[in-house]
């Protein structure tokens, strides 16, 4: 019969899955919780009934790997029989004294287990209902955990029950007698489970984030029936690794992580995810360079010379001479430039994109560039057509929205080549779309994109090739959360701004007096020739959501203490060529100031803006407030960022404290954890069990170094010593490719 319908007889006692062959790691996590057939239920092999099941794998405990990993959150001691209240929920370290079963009068019922327990503190009477197995599981001597709440003197309901081998007092003597034969008596179950009800000297046990359907208690009782099988697993480090580094077994990582010091045992767990993460990425980039190769870009220079000596209206700053050069020396190989460019608002990324965009053109190739909006795409396109000032290059722009006929004639322009530069939105990865031959592909707010949307764009490259690409983001990330969102790629940071750039006066503001002097600002600045920016929330009024909206900001500033300035309204919802038009507007001066909704928080430059008011600033991210702020300064005159909103926020502070992006990042990253950083399914970015950042950023640097130490000496992992490195690395990116297919 298959391995998982065996009569509990045929497999060993704790078993969770067949036994044979010592299982290695990989084997081992992958393999099911299984329940047998209901007839045939042996407790050991997973968790009773359907709703538990489900509930089990609607918190990842699908399989042996899931429960092993599902930690526990804290632990704590278990109470005592002498202890316990009458009506409280409270979980007992027991021994069984006499166990029997016998029938009940009640139809279709299967028979009663009845037993009498201690903890050496006193006695008491439990009782389990459809459970006739728990007979021969529970055989007198044996160590229970009972979760469940007191019913008076002697009698207790149980809620959840798992065998123990803690260590238990001598338990009280009892005197022989039959048990009692009240068919009412004993227990009942339900699927509750009460805390400890006496912090004194009982034996302490672990806590698991549980849900309704599956409680902590049977969560641990499943992981210690898997005891005698972890003793077997292979640790798919290999021993000399693990002497160098000084770390534990992973054996006994996993039984300190559930039955002992949590924290060290977590720890190494946590060192094996980030571990096997990092050689994924070494392994992909290496794939990605050898799979295709790029069209080298080894060619003249006299263009790039000439714009950077003619054409820029300023000098670069030394990050962006450094990234440029870096970026060249890349291009001009045949392995495909994988880089990401990450820079302080207003550092200049797009002018690093474009030399690299020219290195195409000139040795006689293509350039893209792919935004996730059509507004910032807009911005991009008119961007670069003023970087590119009398270097006459053409360059166009495609989305959504372009007309069919231009449609046409620009892709039959891409396609004869005679087009070099396109600038676009998810409108550039339509099949459609034919370049002759793209060499450089530009990604903007890359991690806005999924990895099967960018891999599409990899794909327009010449048939047998794969285009440079340089992906960008506008949010400074911390080292190692640049490890964990973008560990196979190569990254540059600009830090420095160009020179003249003022810094921008920021204020977290919450009183009505603090508001009129805001507007007084606001009218002060443009009175001086300048504009501000004023950033709702919310596009309309929204019963649901106590805040402003841009709508509704728009007509009241209009009509009230800004009336005598030309007032625009700019949001998401509104048509293309109305977003166009408000921007052109607003670009050229004829418009003082600009309500809009986060639309405008990456690649809208407008030197002339001195003021960014946003409303309910609480209801942002730092990086997203820190984007917004970035929207003024640009022209080398004062500017000031007021933010609306309660003055004890922490994020709101850390925006006034900080001007740096980078320093913000770290502050973001202490204050959302890695989980809410990075976030999405389809960023491609992987998901952590066991590993927790900021906190194991340590764990993480050692992963990282360790895993290129292996991929110098080893790189596909064909050593035998590292073949259960090899499978585990495996299993996770089959794992991520899952995740990835899954729609957001």
């Amino acid at each position: 019969m298959p391995a998982d319908e065996a009569e509990p007889s045929e497999r060993p006692a704790g078993s969770a899955f067949p036994t044979g062959d010592p299982l290695d790691v990989a084997a081992l996590l992958h393999a099911p919780v299984r329940r047998p057939r209901p007839s045939r239920w042996d407790a050991a092999s997973g968790f009773g009934g359907k709703k538990a099941l489900k509930a089990a794998a609607a918190i990842g405990i699908d399989t042996v790997g899931g429960l092993l990993t599902h930690l526990p959150v804290e632990s704590g001691r278990v109470g005592t029989i002498a202890g316990v209240r009458e009506d409280e929920r409270v979980t007992l370290l027991v021994q069984v004294q006499r166990i029997a079963s016998r029938p009940v009068r009640r139809r279709g019922m299967r028979p009663l287990v009845e037993a009498l327990v201690t903890d050496g503190t006193g006695v008491l009477r439990v009782a389990f209902f459809n459970q006739p197995w728990l007979v021969e599981r529970y055989p007198p001597g044996t160590k229970l955990l009972l979760s469940g709440t007191s019913k008076g003197p002697g009698r207790f309901s149980v809620a959840a029950h798992a065998p123990s081998s803690d260590p238990l007092p001598e338990p009280t003597p009892l005197s022989a007698g039959v048990l009692p034969d009240d068919p009412d008596g004993g227990t009942t179950v339900d699927t509750g489970e009460g805390a400890p009800a006496d912090e004194g000297d009982g034996a302490v046990m672990a806590r698991y984030p549980a849900t309704d359907g599956i409680t902590s208690i049977e969560i641990l009782a499943r992981v210690r029936e898997l005891q005698d099988e972890l003793h077997e697993a292979v640790d798919p480090l290999p021993g000399r690794l693990r002497a160098r580094h000084r770390l534990p077994g992973r054996v006994d990582a996993l039984h300190a992580a559930h039955l002992g010091d949590h924290e060290a045992g977590r720890r190494r767990l946590a060192f094996d995810e980030l571990l096997l993460g990092q050689l994924e990425y070494l392994r992909r980039r290496r794939r990605h360079g050898r799979s295709r190769p790029a069209v080298p870009l080894d060619g003249p220079t006299g263009l790039t010379d000439r714009w950077v000596a003619e054409a820029l209206p300023f000098a670069l700053t030394d990050d962006q001479v450094k990234a440029v050069d870096t970026n060249a020396a890349g291009l001009a190989g045949d392995t495909p430039l994988q880089r990401l460019l990450m820079g302080e608002v207003g550092s200049g990324k797009t002018v690093v994109a474009l030399h690299a965009m020219l290195r195409a053109v000139e040795t006689g190739h293509q350039a893209a560039l792919m935004a996730p909006t059509e507004t910032l795409a807009d911005q991009h396109f008119r961007t670069l057509q003023k970087l590119l000032g009398d270097v006459l290059v053409p360059v166009e722009l495609l989305t959504g929205s372009t007309p069919q006929a231009r449609r046409k004639v620009l892709l039959a322009r891409l396609a004869s080549g005679e087009l070099p530069l396109l600038v676009g939105t998810h409108a550039l990865i339509e099949d459609p779309v034919v370049f002759r031959s793209l060499a450089v592909a530009v990604v903007d707010e890359q991690h806005r994109f999924g990895v099967q949307q960018r891999s599409r764009l990899d794909r327009k490259a010449p048939d047998g090739r794969a285009p440079h690409v340089l992906h960008m983001t506008a949010t400074p990330i911390p080292r190692t959360m640049a490890l964990l969102a973008y560990g196979d790629l190569d990254v540059v940071a600009l830090r420095q701004l160009p020179a003249g750039r003022k810094p921008i006066s920021t204020h977290v503001c919450a009183s009505d007096r603090e508001r009129a002097r805001a507007y007084e600002r606001i009218r002060e600045e443009v009175g001086k020739g300048r504009q501000a920016f004023v950033v709702c929330p919310l596009v309309d009024t929204s019963e649901a959501v106590d805040a402003r909206s841009a709508v509704a900001e728009h007509e009241r500033l209009s009509t009230g203490e800004l009336k005598e300035l030309r007032v625009e309204l700019l949001h998401g919802q509104m048509r293309p060529a109305e977003k166009q038009a408000v921007m052109e507007r607003f670009a050229a001066g004829t418009a003082d100031v600009l309500v809009a909704t986060t639309v405008i928080e990456v690649g809208i430059d407008v030197p002339n803006a001195t003021v960014m008011l946003i409303e309910n600033a609480e209801r942002f991210g730092i990086s997203q407030l820190h984007q917004l702020r970035g929207r003024v300064g640009r022209g080398g005159n004062a500017s000031a960022c007021l933010l609306f909103g309660p003055k004890s926020t922490a994020r709101l502070r850390a925006l006034a404290s900080h001007t740096d992006g980078f320093a913000l990042s770290e502050v973001d990253l202490q204050l959302r954890g890695e989980g809410e950083l990075l976030g999405t399914r389809q960023s491609g970015i992987a998901r952590y069990r066991t590993a927790r950042l900021p906190d194991d950023a340590d764990l993480l640097l050692r992963a990282r170094d360790v895993a290129e130490e292996l991929h110098r000496v080893d790189p596909e992992l064909e050593d035998p010593i590292h073949v259960g490195l090899k499978d585990a690395v495996e299993a996770r990116a089959a794992e991520a490719d899952a995740e990835e297919a899954i729609p957001a």
